[in-house]
Order: structure tokens, then C-alpha cells, then sequence
């Protein structure tokens, strides 16, 4: 767990730091007005923002965070659909800086990716970044410079829409989730690159395995044990940065600092929950509200209610909530997904009220069929204590370090759950080497196991020594709640759930596939695309204009939050159907997911993992889009 924060620390963090409450705005007139809570919305189409270093603490400790305007998060900046934005950004710092408008439509010189799209802000300098604003909804903006996003260099951005919406509230917050260390995020980095599992402090135990002898005997036990040793890994290792050094933070403030929000019983509240972390996944509920799902990424979804909801790093929800009046305070309750803490905030009635904190649940551990090597459940994987057997049984008859797959072939019918209209126009010049020969001796007839084929991997790939597993039966896993929340009692939101309320706004079909995996070593910390680093690659050329289908197979134990710069990302289901529109899109381990994509935004774009040291480490492309 993390460490205790008293409250009188934290108030001096929020004198210090400027830590800000989420948007607290009334219904009518939404665009321009700020609550007493939310001193710093800047709202219009001229802003000036200044990037500095801010004092802050957090845990007793004195720290120097990075801020745009003194604020951190930094200050909510709230837009209009089809104005021409204009914003001037100063650089105060000794280093270059950046900001990258997440999600957001725009010219590729105005993305603020520095070496690609501009050269960054350097010294004293300052950039002026100028766009029509093409979309509506809940996004974000951060640095893409260093690891400035880890210290502070973040902030949620609103745009309000020309149409009405097609759902009624009567308030308006954001909810920004965000993880904080006091370490130095470069020295964070190399204690990784030493140790990959320096900050998992839930490694199993020899209590544990006693326990598990006992639950399940002695070579079933021992089986699942060398199935785990033989790749250099853990089931309890959920994340690689944890609680151990983590503090989370909802709306910059740390959990006993308690941000509040104010309702009046029976009032419809829109929550635009932003997960603005580095590293950190997040479970969010309210213990006795549903949550009505209106939105995700910035873009309208038939509402779907749910209990609780996973946030991928970088993802964004709108839900709705409406309480009755039956309590004065509710606990809104963000628990990593790693259970090794959580942010916390309150709605109440009025000020300094509270709600029971719940505590976290219990700690999940990954199976071998969470990472796509054996028994496939309802949800195409189960929590280890639910398919301990067969997880087991399954990697004891696998060698997953020998095995050659550099053969398979991509053309197989129905890969990873898959129908094989999709696979049509399949680009393997984008995977130099793979071998297209059939995958001899193996029978994928018209059975259901046909569904869950051996995957292929590229060839690069083969004996790379930065590679340290392959999923050999993917599957997409679209209803799959996630690791820690199956069968927890609640329902929880899957991408099955989401469907964006307009078709397909292409329409065409994409006439030709890339598919590329997403791979690394656990233990060497390393982080790559098709076993290649960013700094060795080549970059991703699509045709302006075009329609294509992307497919990305998860190797790794690990979930990657997947985003594309400067164009929106169609998510399919299974059968190649378009659901919905997203900015990020979450890759679990062993899974295989597809998305449509138009080539509509001429230039060079970043297309990488958004946990900020897989991208760092290399899980990144450039993406070159040309006539």
C-alpha cells in the first residue's frame, strides 16, 4: 500500500502545487463558467500556458514537480467545436518541452511530437500551436517530451459541441487520474532496467507455494511453478510500477486529501474520468451508484450502465451518475490494477463530508491463459485461482522459449478467434521475412478449434534475445472484464459493452492488413514492436487516403495501451464488424484485436505504447502518411 499522507501535508501540497478540483460546472451555461472549486478554467480560443518547475508535496516530502501556469494538473482548458483555437506556449524550464493534444484532429505540426512533427520548445522559447477544432467531448493534453508527463506536465481539456448532446446532466466534473512519485523518474527507469520487478512487492512466497500444493497437489503445483520460472516471470507481477513508490492522485490530490465534489439529490452529474498516468491502470467505481457509460474517448456510445469500469492509461469515459439523496457523500474509488493502491475523491452535499473508503480487492495473479497459452474460458482466459489446472497442464506441455514460430503461416483460417474475411489483403511487406508457407500437418478444417489457431509470429521475432514469450492462441477477449474482475459481483464494463451510436464513418472496407506484435523481455526490461526497437526500425507508411486494417497480437505478459496519433482508431469485433471510434485502445496479454483505420492526415504521427517507459524503451513506430 502506499504511504499514509496526513492532511495537513497535503493542504501545504495544495498551497504549493495549486492542485485543482475537477470541472465543476452547472448545465447552462457549460462553456464558460468556473466554480468556486475550479478557480483555473480557461476557456475561449487564445491561451497562453507557461511550463515550469513547481514545488509540491505530496508524502511529507518537498519536491519539485514540472507545471503548466503553476497548476497541476494543469489547468482545464475548455473549447468550442469549429473555432480556430490558438495557443502560445512558453518554455521556463532548462529543457526542451512539448504538449501533445491527445486525441485531437489536427496538422501533424501542431501535434507536438517532438522530431516529428516540430522540433520541440526549447529553453525560453515558446511555441504557438493554431487548429480548427473538427471533434467535441472529454480529452487531454501532456508533454511529450522526457518524463515530464510523469512530473506533472498533464491537464484535461474539454470541448463543448455545436449539436446538442444526446444525453441531459445538471453537473459537469472531471475525475483526472494520475500517479506521482517522489522518485526521479530517469532513476525509476534504471532501477527497472536492473531489476524489472523492483517495485512488485507481492512476489509468491514459499507460504504460497505450501498453499497451493495443498489446494492442488504437489506436480500440478511444481508444473505451473516451471512454467513461469522457464520464461523468467511472475503471475503477480501486474505492473512495474506499483504503489511501492506510487502515489495515485485523483484531480492532483492524494487520497487523504479527499477532492469534493457538490451535488443536490437527484441531480444528473456528468463524469469525464481521465486516466492521465504514466504507468497505472485503474479500476473506478462508486460503492451505491451505477454508472451510466455516455462516452469513451471523446466520442458519443449507446449508454450502457454499469458498477465499475477499467481505465487504460490515456483512455477517457463520460459516465453519468444520479444520486437519489438516500446518502449525503458517496466515495468515488479508483483502485490500480494491481491493487497496490488507489485514488479517492467524495461527491457530498456539502463540504467535509465523506463516505466509507472501500478497501482494495483482493490481489489477482495472471494465468497462462490470460497470455494466450492455454485453456480458454468463457472470456478467453480465467484468474489463475479459477483455471489453475488447466493453465498449468497447458504450459507444462509447451516450451515456449524453443519454439521456432517464425513458420506459421499468416493466411491460416480464423487466427486467434478471427474470421478470415479480415485477414484479406493482408500486407506482409510490413513484416520483412515471414515465411508464407502452409503450417504443415496442422487440420483447421470447419471445427470450433479452428477459432483459436496457433498464431504466427514474424521473423524477427525468432531467437531474439530481447523476446522472452509468444501467445500462441490469442484471442480478441472484446467481453472479457479484465485480470482482478471477473466474477467480482459487479458488473463491469468490457469493450463488448461499447458501441458508438453512428456507423462506420468510412464505410469501406480496408484493402489491405498490417499486423504487428507487441513484444519485449520482462526481465531485461526491454520493450519493442515485432522484437524491434524504435531506434532500428522503419517507419510505417500508409497512402493518404486509404483504408486499412491494423491487427495487433499482445507477446508479452503485460497490458499495452495502444495510441495512434492524428487518426481515429475503428475497433471491430471478431467477425470484422465496426464498434466503436477510440484515440487508445487497450491490448491485454494474450489477446488479438483489430482495428479500421483512414489515412486521412498527411505527415509524419507517433504510434507507440502509452506506458511511458515501454514507449521510452522502444514500443513505439512512426507512422508516414503520403501521397
Amino acid at each position: 500500500m502506499q504511504a499514509a499522507t496526513s492532511r495537513r501535508t497535503f493542504i501545504k501540497g495544495l498551497a504549493a502545487g495549486g492542485m485543482l478540483a475537477g470541472l465543476g460546472l452547472w448545465r447552462q451555461p457549460v462553456w464558460a463558467l468556473a466554480s468556486p472549486g475550479q478557480p483555473t478554467v480557461l476557456a475561449g480560443s487564445q491561451f497562453d500556458l507557461s511550463i515550469d518547475e513547481l514545488a509540491v508535496n505530496f508524502t511529507g516530502k518537498a519536491r519539485t514537480a514540472i507545471a503548466i501556469n503553476g497548476s497541476l494538473p494543469a489547468p482545464l482548458l475548455r473549447w468550442r467545436e469549429g473555432d480556430t483555437v490558438t495557443l502560445r506556449v512558453r518554455n521556463r524550464l532548462k529543457e526542451d518541452t512539448s504538449i501533445h493534444w491527445h486525441g485531437i484532429l489536427l496538422p501533424a505540426n501542431m501535434d507536438g511530437v517532438p522530431g516529428f512533427s516540430f522540433a520541440g520548445i526549447a529553453p525560453d522559447g515558446m511555441y504557438e500551436y493554431r487548429f480548427k477544432v473538427k471533434q467535441s467531448g472529454t480529452y487531454w493534453y501532456h508533454s511529450h517530451s522526457g518524463f515530464q508527463e510523469q512530473l506533472g506536465v498533464y491537464g484535461p481539456l474539454v470541448i463543448d459541441p455545436l449539436e446538442p448532446e444526446p444525453f441531459q446532466y445538471e453537473r459537469d466534473y472531471v475525475v483526472m487520474l494520475s500517479d506521482w512519485t517522489d522518485e526521479n523518474p530517469a532513476k525509476v527507469l534504471a532501477k527497472l532496467k536492473k531489476q524489472a520487478d523492483y517495485y512488485n512487492q507481492h512476489r509468491r512466497t514459499v507460504g504460497d507455494f505450501i498453499r497451493d500444493v495443498g489446494d492442488h497437489g504437489w506436480s500440478e503445483t511444481v508444473a505451473e511453478r516451471w512454467a513461469w520460472a522457464k520464461m523468467n516471470m511472475t503471475p503477480t507481477d501486474l505492473a512495474d510500477v506499483t504503489g511501492a513508490t506510487y502515489t495515485y492522485l485523483l484531480n492532483g490530490q492524494a487520497p487523504d486529501g479527499n477532492w469534493t465534489g457538490l451535488f443536490q439529490p437527484g441531480e444528473r452529474i456528468r463524469l469525464r474520468l481521465i486516466n492521465a498516468s504514466a504507468m497505472s491502470y485503474f479500476d473506478f467505481r462508486i460503492p451505491g451508484l451505477k454508472l451510466t457509460v455516455v462516452a469513451a474517448d471523446g466520442q458519443n456510445v449507446e449508454p450502457v450502465t454499469v458498477d465499475e469500469l477499467r481505465l487504460a492509461v490515456a483512455e477517457t469515459y463520460d459516465v453519468i451518475v444520479t444520486p437519489d439523496g438516500s446518502q449525503p457523500a458517496y466515495t468515488l474509488f479508483a483502485q490500480s490494477m494491481d491493487r497496490s493502491g488507489y485514488a479517492r475523491g467524495t461527491l457530498a452535499v456539502r463540504e467535509g463530508l465523506s463516505a466509507p473508503v472501500p478497501e482494495p480487492d483482493p490481489r489477482p495473479e495472471l494465468s497462462m491463459a490470460d497470455m494466450g497459452h492455454g485453456d480458454h474460458g468463457a472470456h478467453g482466459g480465467a484468474d489463475a485461482h479459477a483455471s489453475h489446472g488447466g493453465a498449468a497442464a497447458a504450459a507444462g506441455a509447451m516450451d515456449h522459449s524453443a519454439m521456432n514460430h517464425a513458420s506459421m503461416n499468416h493466411g491460416a483460417a480464423a487466427q486467434g478467434g478471427m474470421s478470415p474475411a479480415p485477414m484479406t489483403g493482408m500486407d506482409h511487406g510490413q513484416m520483412a521475412g515471414m515465411d508464407h508457407g502452409s503450417m504443415a500437418g496442422m487440420d483447421h478444417g470447419t471445427t470450433a478449434a479452428a477459432a483459436i489457431a496457433m498464431q504466427s509470429h514474424p521473423a524477427s521475432e525468432a531467437g531474439n534475445p530481447l523476446i522472452d514469450m509468444q501467445t500462441m492462441m490469442p484471442t480478441a477477449k472484446l467481453d472479457d472484464p479484465g485480470l482482478g474482475l471477473r466474477d467480482n459481483g459487479r458488473r463491469v464494463l468490457t469493450y463488448a459493452d461499447l458501441r458508438s451510436r453512428f456507423a462506420d464513418p468510412d464505410g469501406r472496407e480496408p484493402t489491405r492488413t498490417i499486423e504487428l506484435h507487441l513484444t519485449g523481455h520482462m526481465e531485461r526490461y526491454a520493450w519493442s514492436i515485432d522484437g524491434v526497437a524504435f531506434a532500428d526500425a522503419a517507419p510505417l507508411r500508409f497512402k493518404y487516403g486509404e483504408r486499412l486494417r491494423l491487427v495487433l497480437v499482445n507477446d508479452t505478459m503485460m497490458h499495452h495501451p495502444i495510441h495512434l496519433h492524428g487518426m481515429w482508431s475503428d475497433l471491430e469485433d471478431e467477425h470484422g464488424n465496426f464498434k466503436i471510434r477510440k484515440h487508445t485502445l487497450d491490448i491485454p496479454p494474450g489477446t488479438r484485436r483489430s482495428y479500421r483505420v483512414t489515412a486521412d492526415a498527411l505527415g509524419r504521427w507517433a504510434y507507440h505504447c502509452h506506458l511511458m517507459y515501454h514507449m521510452d524503451l522502444g514500443m513505439f513506430r512512426e507512422v508516414i502518411v503520403d501521397e
